[in-house]
């Protein structure tokens, strides 16, 4: 989830105090310990801790409970072990999963409205372990919430370039990067964007993570043989303008893909890659034809989610020789000189105490421009496509990530801490 990172309120934070306090209270109860109470308790404690990720853990001892907060795991909760098998067997009860089954993965979702009248969706993701079942729930706002480009921490630069690949009426846009790094809702973001009433829209997802109005969504669907190949190809009978595939994880689905954005579709898609140079040579992996790739892909987003600094607490500080020196082997800014101010992370009552409230992203766009198109039909690495890139234009991702650090919106540790490779 990415958050505007705007400053938290005090109400807000005794909300959070108050669903901690209710939580405790429905564990002194002991024996009486209602589950049903329980479980409604923790997602509106985690709801309004900011998580998207809620672990029960089971323990030798103990049930442990983390919350996911901006990236980070932490520790909430510790629940009585006995109190484990009924928590199991309520989210199994909730998803309409089985619940004599105690061996096998199960994967379900519903959906739960909170006390303050929020409508909350649940994923949930049960596995046995060696002390039991462990689980883990993601967290979605039944309403969508709507993003702008700005919002989700996008450039101008890099805006212009979006914009510029949405006006064309074909070809393909794809946003890259690790597992959890907002691939999803940059896309929602993109569908938001071209929806008009003009335009017919189908997605195919695996799962759907939020409901866009006017936009026809299909859940992927093992158990019926509706793949992401097989369900592009029903998609095209649905006259569609725009397709969005959820991710491109095989050949199959990158040569279907391909051939529908020739056939005069914008076609939107992930894919698991280190950074959008390595896109195109990842799609030559999966045998596609370099001619086509050159002729449909029109950009590649690279991104990933950095903390967002608390706007409560914020300190200035100023950069050290230390810190320029192992800048200087990967940032190109001249504003990385010593003396520059940056901020860093103090911590308050509002963030937790952590420094940072929300997150942002950072990004790289690469624009196939002529030169990259043949560089790509040469069939060059993904090292030389990126210094080509760069040259036509494209700012790598840990340099817009200091742009941010310039800007007091993300730290200083943020960035080197964060993997990109």
């Amino acid at each position: 989830m990415i958050d505007a990172g705007t400053k938290p309120s005090s109400s807000s934070s005794s909300y959070l105090v108050d669903c901690a306090k209710a939580v405790a209270a429905l564990l002194e109860t002991g024996s009486n310990l209602s589950v049903i109470a329980l479980v409604e308790h923790i997602l509106e404690y985690a709801q309004a801790a900011r998580a998207s990720d809620v672990h029960i853990n089971p323990l030798a001892e103990a049930v442990q409970v983390r919350f996911r907060i901006d990236g980070v795991l932490e520790d909430v909760l510790v629940l009585p072990l006995l109190s484990h098998n009924e928590v199991i067997t309520r989210f199994k009860i909730l998803c309409g999963l089985r619940t004599d089954e105690h061996q096998a993965a199960q994967d379900g979702r519903f959906r739960l409205q909170l006390q303050t009248g929020t409508q909350l969706d649940v994923r949930v993701s049960i596995a046995p372990v060696y002390y039991g079942e462990n689980v883990v729930l993601r967290l979605l706002s039944a309403e969508t919430e709507v993003f702008t480009l700005a919002k989700l921490g996008f450039s101008e630069g890099n805006q212009t370039k979006i914009m510029e690949a949405l006006q064309k009426p074909y070809g393909m846009i794809l946003a890259t990067g690790p597992t959890g790094s907002g691939k999803t809702t940059t896309l929602y973001t993109l569908l938001q964007l071209v929806k008009t009433p003009g335009i017919a829209i189908v997605t195919i997802e695996d799962p759907i993570e939020y409901a866009i109005a006017g936009v026809n969504q299909i859940q992927v669907n093992a158990r019926t043989g509706l793949t992401f190949a097989t369900g592009l190809r029903s998609m095209l009978r649905q006259d569609p303008n725009i397709i969005m595939v959820g991710e491109i994880r095989d050949q199959e689905t990158a040569g279907l893909a391909i051939n529908i954005a020739l056939t005069g579709h914008l076609v939107f898609s992930t894919l698991h890659t280190n950074d959008a140079a390595t896109t195109l040579p990842r799609l030559l992996d999966m045998k596609v034809e370099p001619y086509l790739i050159a002729s449909t892909v029109n950009i590649a987003i690279g991104q990933r989610l950095l903390r967002r600094l608390c706007v409560h607490c914020k300190k200035v500080q100023l950069l050290t020789g230390l810190e320029v020196e192992s800048l200087g082997k990967t940032v190109t800014s001249s504003q990385l000189v010593v003396g520059t101010s940056i901020y860093q992370p103090v911590g308050c009552a509002f963030c937790n105490g952590t420094g940072y409230h929300g997150r942002i992203g950072i990004h790289e766009v690469l624009v196939v421009t002529p030169v990259v198109r043949l560089a790509v039909l040469k069939q060059e690495t993904a090292s030389d496509l990126r210094s080509l890139a760069v040259s036509e234009g494209m700012v790598p991702l840990i340099d817009d990530g200091f742009l941010k650090v310039l800007v007091g919106e993300t730290s200083l540790e943020e960035i080197l801490t964060m993997r990109y490779e």
